[in-house]
């Protein structure tokens, strides 16, 4: 039970940094809140598959190097592409704004993570 309560708190955690991206207006764009949830979810799931994927060809991301963080960033925004074509609603405005709106919820996250503590760790990568 604390873990479908930890996965619903973290969409909801999610979908409202979609949300604060969206309306900063850094490259992507999102409908409202619905969407947003739906967002999440969606992102989650591709990210869960784009991070298997490159499971498979060997690339590991996430060791913490400067490269591990710029490889991130652009998987990031890939993933973040790849979802808004299965979302009516959302929008990311190219490649560079999925890179800017990556680096802004990463931020976001960060800030949340400050706030909130241990409660916001299990959330979902964009």
């Amino acid at each position: 039970m604390g873990q479908i309560i930890g996965f619903i708190f973290g969409v909801i955690i999610a979908a409202i940094v979609l949300l604060i991206v969206s309306r900063l207006n850094l490259g992507l764009n999102v409908a409202g809140f619905n969407t947003a949830v739906i967002g999440a979810i969606v992102i989650s799931l591709v990210s869960s598959v784009i991070l298997w994927l490159l499971g498979l060809l060997g690339i590991r991301v996430g060791g913490g190097s400067f490269l591990d963080a710029i490889i991130w960033l652009v998987v990031s925004a890939v993933i973040l592409i790849i979802a808004a074509k299965f979302i009516p609603g959302m929008t990311v405005q190219g490649f560079t704004g999925g890179i800017i709106a990556a680096i802004a919820m990463a931020v976001i996250y960060w800030l949340f993570s400050l706030i909130l503590g241990p409660l916001v760790s299990p959330l979902p990568a964009p």
